[in-house]
């Protein structure tokens, strides 16, 4: 059988850094700190850690949990588990989630590559242009090249398997993404006038609290924990059963939660620096990491080197994310159609280039081509995070109580004789609280995304 022949990670701390390299991405490089300033700073961080403790751990250890019981990825967890076609669908789509994610995920990468590339050998001065970004994503060409590249370190990865592919390369680079981390906070929090960056993202403010602070904090999850993108799945079916799903659950959202407060400690301190204590420039989006950041970069000492060291990071988190995405794809394959890995790798490098392409040319040759006025990279970003995701997370949840079963899913955790401290916590989320989030999760995004809500 199929499952018989699975790679496997070689113990808990190659199962902890593959995991927290999943959810260690771009999403909390730069996306959690420019939420975090646009929804109160030290408020929100407080929110953003009570939902990691409760919701983000009730999801890590439920998809884990399931993996590793069965043994399998999404589609066939699914349909072992209940018996069911409609929620064998639930299964296809966590598995469908990472085939539409990296593509356009592996974009950004080649832009973080195109970035890390400029730095060793430009000036910085030049990549702190207005139009040195706009320049480069418009040119289809060159974008292109920078997409491939990064998805052909994507795939070097997932040829090599489980254990010396994806683990080998989890235990160098999470360690030495901490090491970078560090060494750019510390530079950063002692640029002139940082300290008011630290004060705003540690001392929560309750007059900036609304309801905004906790919807956006718990789409967050999504991004920053790998929840409902059928990774965890994979990455469960993966874990010998003498390795402690909960201990592991929380070194993952410890290790996470600290590497979007160390993100953050990177970047609020030294825009608060260089624009004078103003949050407002936070809120740029993308372009926060692309456009503001290079130019601050270019007025510091060392610029150079802070520039070299910041996008050799954001390079990794990217890698360690798309590997897990690509991994999650190949597993189906091999699981569903009895693919080998090597063959499910070249069908996923076929659809990665043909949906990244699209992704690739929507800012130059096919920027007039929309769907519902979005260009293709935005398009595939809103219908996986705000559409799919919440609708796997919810079936997922389903699963347990209805088909699964609390008691075996706590069974499984307790294996070994290793406690579930937080049953109780779990119990309750997945029966209750989970489903309410992903629902308001996923109102809430449709809304935004109509122009009806602002978020």
């Amino acid at each position: 059988m199929i499952e018989n022949n699975r790679g496997t990670f070689s113990g808990k701390i190659g199962f902890v850094l593959s995991a927290a390299g999943a959810s260690v991405g771009l999403g909390n490089i730069w996306r959690f700190p420019y939420l975090c300033a646009k929804y109160g700073g030290g408020i929100f961080l407080i929110v953003y850690i009570l939902l990691a403790v409760t919701f983000g751990y009730t999801m890590i250890v439920a998809e884990t949990a399931v993996g590793r019981s069965t043994g399998k990825s999404p589609v066939g967890a699914f349909n072992s588990l209940s018996g069911n076609k409609l929620m064998g669908l639930g299964g296809w789509i966590n598995a469908i989630i990472p085939i539409l994610i990296v593509p356009y995920y592996s974009v950004i990468g080649g832009w973080v590559c195109k970035y890390l590339f400029e730095y060793i050998r430009s000036d910085v001065n030049t990549i702190a242009t207005d139009t040195f970004f706009v320049d480069f994503i418009s040119n289809g060409q060159m974008a292109e090249l920078w997409f491939i590249i990064f998805a052909v370190l994507v795939l070097g990865v997932i040829f090599m398997g489980v254990e010396n592919g994806i683990e080998r390369v989890s235990k160098i680079m999470m360690p030495v993404l901490v090491v970078l981390a560090i060494i750019i906070c510390i530079y950063s929090v002692t640029r002139p006038g940082a300290l008011a960056g630290v004060k705003f993202l540690f001392v929560p403010n309750v007059s900036d609290f609304s309801i905004m602070t906790v919807v956006t904090a718990m789409g967050q999850m999504f991004y920053s924990l790998s929840i409902a993108m059928g990774i965890l799945i994979t990455f469960g079916s993966y874990v010998k059963k003498e390795v402690s799903i909960h201990n592991s659950t929380v070194q993952v959202e410890v290790f996470d939660t600290a590497i979007a407060i160390l993100a953050s400690l990177m970047i609020i301190p030294v825009v608060f620096s260089y624009y004078n204590g103003d949050p407002s420039m936070l809120k740029a989006g993308p372009s926060l990491m692309f456009i503001t950041m290079p130019k601050i970069f270019a007025s510091m000492g060392f610029g150079k080197v802070i520039g070299i060291l910041f996008f050799a990071l954001v390079l990794f988190a990217a890698l360690t994310s798309a590997i897990a995405l690509t991994e999650s794809a190949v597993s189906t394959f091999s699981d569903e159609f009895g693919w080998s890995r090597k063959r499910g790798t070249i069908i996923m490098a076929i659809i990665m280039v043909v949906l990244g392409s699209l992704s690739s040319l929507g800012n130059g040759p096919l920027a007039e081509v929309k769907i519902i006025g979005m260009q293709f990279l935005d398009f595939f970003d809103f219908l996986t995070n705000s559409v799919m995701m919440p609708i796997a997370a919810f079936a997922t949840c389903l699963l347990i109580t209805r088909y699964m079963g609390i008691a075996k899913l706590q069974e499984e955790v307790e294996l070994g004789g290793h406690p579930f401290r937080r049953k109780n916590i779990f119990a309750f989320m997945i029966r209750f609280l989970c489903p309410v989030f992903v629902v308001i999760i996923f109102v809430s995004a449709i809304l935004n995304v109509f122009g009806i809500i602002q978020m």
